[in-house]
């Protein structure tokens, strides 16, 4: 059962979304949240799987909410990010504070359950175009105290070829086919360049394989 809390200031849009998830036999809408405060009492409370977290609210607001919850949060944690319009400087940035991707709120419900599901398995929900017209755009404007050439370093040529994978919005299965090895294999490398990048999921290394300039914007899709 995959426990779920929903987080938004809007008590309509937060009841709808509970709602939706609710009617899934494997879902469970654990709590619902109107602010960043609640949101990180509530997490702690109720150790969601996953977390539906909207930016803008008031008190205290969901990117800082999310980098407080995923900071004493477990690995198995997972936010998604809610927005009302195309992906801003806020998605960006809490992306890169660890959550696993970013849904519109007019996103269709069977589309919504889906993102649910998949990024408790793992997987990322970066919407493709949008995705990658947010990282060209915020890119070359976030200053940052990482080296990212160092931490690069730190992978084998492999693991530089599954992340580029990654951020080109390829599966582990497609990884598998293009690179010639198994899907387990696939798998362990994923597990490694994250351990080695010191970053939580897929989403937060599409970010990286961008920002580190392994990835060029106007390539591939981004998306999962």
């Amino acid at each position: 059962m995959l426990r779920v809390l929903v987080v938004d200031d809007q008590a309509l849009v937060r009841r709808g979304l509970a709602l939706v998830l609710a009617h899934e036999s494997d879902i469970e809408v654990v709590a619902e949240a109107s602010n960043g405060f609640e949101a990180i009492e509530a997490a702690r409370e109720h150790k969601p799987d996953i977390i539906l977290m909207d930016i803008r609210m008031p008190k205290l607001d969901g990117l800082e909410a999310t980098a407080r919850i995923l900071a004493n949060a477990s690995d198995n944690t997972r936010v998604i990010i809610l927005t009302t319009f195309d992906p801003d400087e806020y998605v960006y940035r809490a992306l890169r504070v660890g959550a696993s991707g970013f849904v519109l709120k007019d996103i269709p419900p069977e589309a919504l359950v889906n993102a649910v599901r998949t990024v408790a398995e793992g997987g990322a929900m970066l919407s493709p175009t949008i995705t990658r017209r947010m990282i060209g755009q915020f890119t070359q404007h976030m200053k940052t105290e990482r080296n990212f050439a160092e931490r690069l370093q730190r992978l084998t040529t492999r693991e530089r070829e599954v992340l580029q994978a990654l951020a080109n919005g390829k599966s582990n299965a497609e990884i598998a086919e293009a690179l010639f090895i198994g899907a387990a294999t696939v798998k362990t490398h994923v597990s490694s360049l994250l351990s080695k990048l010191g970053i939580r999921d897929r989403a937060q290394a599409v970010v990286f394989s961008y920002e580190c300039g392994l990835s060029k914007v106007g390539g591939c899709d981004v998306g999962f």
